[in-house]
């Protein structure tokens, strides 16, 4: 799908909320990729209550995080409680070559919408799972955002004081990370689809991502069993790294 003009001849269908899928996706339409943005009235994108807000003033249209998370897209409500607009997804999905979603897992099998089902109207269909812990195991339906992601992949056990509480990551860390894996496994299922003719099913696990950063430690541990410890501002490979005094009252 990639040409001399980016990817504008891609179309991608968007069912992602928040940050990962979306901020995936955008990445597409950054570089000429068709991408239909499809939310609910009754369950709208949660980041669209996030501030900033144009003007200072609240609304479901004026969060800048939102808006910059999804520029470039058409925007879409469809109920998928409905079986009308269930069938109208199902066009969507006829129509496009990616489709994404970030619902819990079982959720779209209630509304009849698994990639089993797309492959039905759409035989080389790529579709796309994003959600905290994947689609299996025994955790799979715990429900979560990037702070609790973070904890989850244990995060907290390397950051804070050595004498206090774990500390989580800045913001949904996981997000951060997991987004980019995402757009990768999309372009390399293009390139597969390219090379053969074939969609595929792409199972997306924010946490897993995440834990692909923490591959130092944990070959560490497992090459010298070493656990990594909190250490507040220090770091075992750079120097000086720290917070230090200096001149004049409480400045670091």
């Amino acid at each position: 799908m990639e040409n001399s003009n980016g990817f504008s001849d891609l179309k991608i269908v968007d069912f992602g909320t928040t940050v990962t899928a979306p901020c995936a996706t955008r990445v597409f339409a950054d570089y000429g990729a068709t991408v239909i943005k499809v939310e609910s009235i009754a369950h709208v994108d949660g980041l669209r209550t996030n501030p900033p807000f144009k003007d200072g003033k609240s609304g479901l249209n004026r969060s800048g995080y939102f808006s910059n998370y999804n520029a470039g897209k058409y925007s879409l409500s469809l109920n998928l409680n409905k079986p009308k607009a269930v069938e109208i997804a199902k066009r969507l999905a006829k129509w496009a070559d990616v489709v994404v979603e970030a619902f819990r897992p079982g959720i779209i099998k209630k509304w009849g919408f698994t990639y089993e089902d797309l492959k039905k109207v759409k035989p080389d269909i790529i579709m796309v799972s994003s959600n905290m812990l994947g689609q299996n195991g025994p955790h799979c339906q715990l429900r979560g955002y990037g702070a609790h992601g973070s904890a989850v992949a244990g995060w907290g056990l390397a950051l804070g004081w050595p004498d206090r509480s774990a500390t989580a990551p800045f913001g949904a860390y996981t997000d951060g990370i997991s987004l980019r894996y995402l757009a990768i496994a999309i372009l390399a299922a293009l390139e597969y689809r390219r090379r053969t003719g074939k969609g595929q099913y792409i199972d997306n696990s924010q946490v897993e991502c995440s834990i692909q950063f923490m591959s130092p430690w944990i070959l560490d541990y497992c090459a010298n069993q070493r656990l990594i410890q909190r250490q507040g501002n220090r770091d075992p490979d750079g120097a000086p790294h720290g917070a230090y005094r200096c001149q004049g009252e409480d400045r670091w």
